[in-house]
């Protein structure tokens, strides 16, 4: 470690320095040409902020609620898998920051530690669970149900990854899990009768998909059916499977994902596709929003265009190899203390405060 930490993308410089090629490459890269990896940041340049001043700033609250808990910060943790390869008990250590700033973390099904163990390492706080629908039911419901004793507070289905992404890093460097590190959530449901592509997740990212490919609304329907909790749908980029997602009632959630670039390249960026998703559902769905977010401005533009909160992963990863706990929490706590400063400058004192007309693009200032 050298020198002093500023902002998000200084985690990132200093991880690309010192994790291998591999593995940079592995949580850096993304789908074919990286066109989606590199539009989810720089759509954001294309927003503009429109200011209220004169105003009473003096004291700000952070705070809102997913699905009725209550955070206190509208920026929450992404599921990314691996951790363990960016530092030993990546997730553990995030889930902790996690709790500790009473924000939200997404525990990935290939997390490098238990879903009960990250849970036991941070009571307390509010964590959900992403999963993929496997191709069998019976192992599928054992996850469902794992992590309902573990006492996690929503499902998370990622919907967008039928076939995984074809990753040209990741094929050049022949990229495999190391021996030492596993994934636990999988190995423990083993019973000899899944299919190869889900069994231990040592294929993972190389074409092997853990998600049934034949996946559909139906199957969000009997997830419904098999569990309590709330059904998040990761993934949707479109008003029409917006839509479609009204009529499913165990919907709760849409986290508008592009899966970080890593699935079909040229997809819009997330903070491109938010307002329509927003306007398809109104106030029937919460809308989230992951993807390319860096800054205490994005997260601002994220909220006035609709979003419930943002979610963050790659910066995580960055902040767990930069220093591990303590990496991670400098990382949040950045990117809290930037949206703090971005309100107050903005005329706002609160989330509910965060409107649409704050952010407008750059076209409307053009003079040609």
């Amino acid at each position: 470690m050298s020198g002093r930490m500023v902002c998000v993308d200084d985690f990132e410089e200093f991880s690309k320095k010192h994790l291998s090629k591999a593995t940079w490459e592995f949580y850096s890269g993304g789908a074919d040409e990286c066109q989606t990896v590199s539009e989810n940041r720089n759509a954001f340049k294309r927003f503009r902020l429109r200011p209220r001043f004169l105003r009473d700033v003096s004291h700000r609250d952070l705070s809102t609620t997913l699905l009725g808990e209550r955070v206190e910060c509208p920026i929450c943790v992404s599921p990314t898998g691996l951790k363990d390869l960016a530092c030993p008990q990546g997730d553990i250590y995030t889930a902790k920051v996690a709790a500790e700033m009473e924000t939200c973390m997404v525990v990935s099904t290939f997390s490098n530690s238990s879903a009960e163990d990250i849970m036991a390492a941070s009571p307390g706080g509010l964590k959900w669970f992403q999963m993929y629908f496997m191709p069998n039911k019976v192992f599928t419901q054992r996850l469902v149900q794992k992590v309902e004793r573990a006492g996690y507070k929503a499902l998370v289905v990622t919907i967008d990854l039928p076939i995984v992404g074809k990753r040209y890093s990741d094929i050049r460097n022949k990229f495999q899990l190391p021996p030492h590190v596993t994934v636990p959530n999988l190995l423990a449901l083993k019973d000899g009768s899944e299919q190869d592509s889900a069994k231990d997740g040592r294929n993972y990212g190389m074409g092997g998909s853990p998600q049934d490919p034949t996946f559909s609304w139906k199957d969000v329907d009997w997830l419904s059916s098999i569990t309590n909790l709330p059904i998040i749908l990761k993934g949707i980029l479109t008003a029409e499977d917006a839509g479609i997602a009204l009529e499913h009632p165990g919907v709760k959630g849409i986290l508008v994902s592009n899966h970080g670039g890593r699935q079909l390249d040229g997809v819009p960026a997330t903070i491109e596709v938010l307002p329509e998703i927003v306007a398809a559902v109104g106030e029937r769905l919460e809308v989230y929003l992951d993807g390319g977010v860096r800054t205490g401005t994005d997260v601002l533009k994220a909220l006035a265009l609709g979003a419930r909160a943002v979610f963050v992963g790659r910066p995580a990863i960055w902040g767990l190899a930069y220093n591990g706990e303590d990496g991670v929490a400098e990382v949040l706590k950045i990117l809290r203390n930037e949206l703090d400063l971005a309100m107050a400058l903005s005329g706002c004192r609160c989330p509910a405060e965060i409107k649409h007309p704050l952010v407008v693009g750059k076209e409307y200032y053009s003079k040609l």
